[in-house]
């Protein structure tokens, strides 16, 4: 069995240097996000009835420091996705995440929250699903270990401080990863956003009212 993510795929991360490690990202990592882009675009569109699109980071506004992640997003909109819901598989060097985020750039935030907290969506996930709020960070914590109040206290940040944001989904630690081929992946995967679409329909309604209200 050949693993879908290989050591080679994590150790990019590991590359010194900025030329260096982008050329790593493109050469080992970059063609299995333009391949999940696809087959990924392709399940969205057909659950939701939107056309989706795949967005593969390029890191192009990176002058000195080399990333220290990489991923391919998804989103009903050809030209972008940061200022929307939007899903993600990606990696750094210490694990794949495969989630759903609301980012600072998503002006629609304030409704996102309220509808997240008066629904209590997050709560309603399995076991072993962890959220964040910063997307520029690798750590995460499970829905469990928060709590209620925890939750509620994600939620009002990302509703009333610009810089609040939310993302939840699944980790796949490095060694776990080694243990998958693509098939076991592309299954992990597809289960993860199958319990984020409810989420996420509940983010689109609430950000789609706000953008009429503005």
């Amino acid at each position: 069995m050949k693993p879908y993510w290989t050591e080679q795929d994590f150790e990019v991360f590991e590359t010194p240097g900025l030329e260096a490690r982008m050329e790593a990202l493109a050469t080992h990592v970059r063609p299995k996000f333009e391949a999940l882009g696809q087959d990924f675009s392709a399940y969205f569109s057909g659950e939701t009835g939107d056309e989706f699109f795949p967005h593969v980071a390029k890191h192009m506004r990176r002058t000195v420091n080399p990333p220290n992640d990489s991923w391919v997003a998804f989103a009903p909109y050809k030209r972008g996705y940061k200022a929307v819901p939007h899903f993600q598989i990606g990696l750094w060097e210490s694990h794949v995440f495969v989630i759903l985020a609301v980012i600072y750039e998503a002006p629609g935030k304030p409704e996102m929250a309220n509808k997240l907290i008066s629904t209590g969506a997050l709560a309603e996930l399995p076991s072993g699903f962890v959220v964040s709020g910063d997307h520029m960070k690798p750590d995460a914590e499970t829905i469990e270990s928060l709590g209620e109040k925890g939750l509620e206290k994600l939620l009002t940040r990302l509703r009333d401080v610009k810089k609040g944001e939310l993302v939840i989904g699944r980790h796949l630690a490095r060694a776990e990863a080694a243990i998958l081929d693509q098939n076991g992946f592309y299954a992990f995967a597809e289960e993860t956003f199958r319990e984020l679409l409810p989420v996420y329909r509940k983010l689109l309604q609430a950000n789609e009212k706000a953008a009429v209200q503005r």
